[in-house]
C-alpha cells in the first residue's frame, strides 16, 4: 500500500455500504464459478439483476440451469458453462475461453467462488488425496482459469477479478489443514497478480474478498451443529460483490476486504 492508497477501514465502510444502481453493471460480462449455490448464485442473479450478463461455471448442471432460468425470469441474461475445476484437462479450459472469446469478445470481470472444503482432520493424518483435491480445486484451477481467461479480460475497459477467501488465514485452527493452506495461496496468487496486471492498459485490478460466516452448504458442512439461521444468507452480501466487479471500485487492487 502506498501512501496514496484508501486505509483498508475507510474501503471497507465503503463497500459494506454501496448499494448498486439498478443498471450499474450494464453491458458488462461477469463470469463466476460456482454459480448454481450459494454465494456463486447469489452474485449472479444480483450482477445480472444490476445489467450484467452472467457466465455461470460450475460442475453440476442442473444448478447452473437452475440460476440461468431464474435469471432469464427476472429479465435477466446469462450463459451457463459447465467446467469441472476438480477434472478439467487443459483442452477444457481453453474451450470455455473460445466459447466466451465467440460469444462476447470480452470479460468485464471473474469471480472465483467454487472451492471445496476438504476434510477436517490434523495434519498428522490427513489423506493426501483429499489435499491434493482441495489444493487443486481451490488454487490451481483458479490459477489456470484466470491464465486462459487474461486476453478476454485485457479486452475490456475495466477488467476485475475477485477471488474469495475465508477467515480462517487471519484465525487458524487446528484440523482445517488443506482449506486452511489453499486459502492463504489463494491470497496469495491473488496478490502477485495484483502486483504482476495492475499496470498497462488496461491494468486488471485483483482484490479478494472475505464474506464472512454465511449460510451455505460448505459452512453447515464445517459446521453441523450451528444455527443456520442465525448466519447471514449469501444475498445479504451481493453488494459487496458487485462493488468489487462494477465500476464503483475502480483504480482499487491488491486488497483484502471482509464483508461482515
Amino acid at each position: 500500500m502506498t501512501h496514496a492508497d484508501p486505509p483498508i477501514d475507510a474501503l471497507t465502510t465503503t463497500m459494506r455500504g454501496h448499494r448498486a444502481a439498478g443498471d450499474e453493471l450494464r453491458d458488462r460480462v461477469i463470469a463466476i464459478t460456482g454459480a448454481g449455490d450459494g454465494i456463486g448464485r447469489a452474485v449472479a442473479l444480483a450482477a445480472a439483476a444490476h445489467g450484467a450478463e452472467v457466465v455461470l461455471i460450475g460442475r453440476t448442471v442442473r444448478r447452473l440451469e437452475a440460476t440461468h432460468a431464474d435469471i432469464e425470469a427476472g429479465g435477466g441474461r446469462a450463459s451457463v458453462a459447465p467446467l469441472d475445476l476438480e477434472r478439467a484437462l487443459a483442452g477444457d479450459y481453453d474451450q470455455l475461453a473460445a466459447a466466451i472469446t465467440e460469444r462476447y469478445a470480452r470479460l468485464d470481470g471473474l469471480l472465483h467462488n467454487a472451492a471445496l472444503l476438504g476434510a477436517l482432520a490434523p495434519i498428522e493424518h490427513y489423506d493426501v488425496p483429499t489435499w491434493v483435491r482441495v489444493m487443486h480445486v481451490n488454487v490451481t484451477a483458479a490459477m489456470a482459469l484466470t491464465q486462459v481467461l487474461l486476453p478476454l479480460l485485457r479486452a475490456a475497459p475495466d477488467p476485475t477479478v475477485v477471488f474469495t477467501t475465508s477467515g480462517v488465514t487471519q484465525r487458524p485452527a487446528p484440523y482445517w489443514g488443506a482449506y486452511v493452506a489453499s486459502k492463504h495461496a489463494v491470497e496469495g496468487l491473488a496478490a502477485t497478480l495484483a502486483a504482476e496486471l495492475g499496470s498497462g492498459a488496461p491494468g486488471v485490478r485483483v482484490n479478494v474478498i472475505d464474506p464472512g460466516a454465511t449460510r451455505t452448504r460448505m459452512r453447515r458442512q464445517a459446521y453441523p451443529a450451528e444455527d443456520q439461521q442465525r448466519l447471514t444468507p449469501p444475498e445479504a452480501l451481493a453488494g459487496c460483490y458487485l462493488w468489487l466487479l462494477g465500476p464503483a471500485s475502480r483504480g482499487i487492487t491488491g486488497r483484502r476486504l471482509r464483508c461482515q
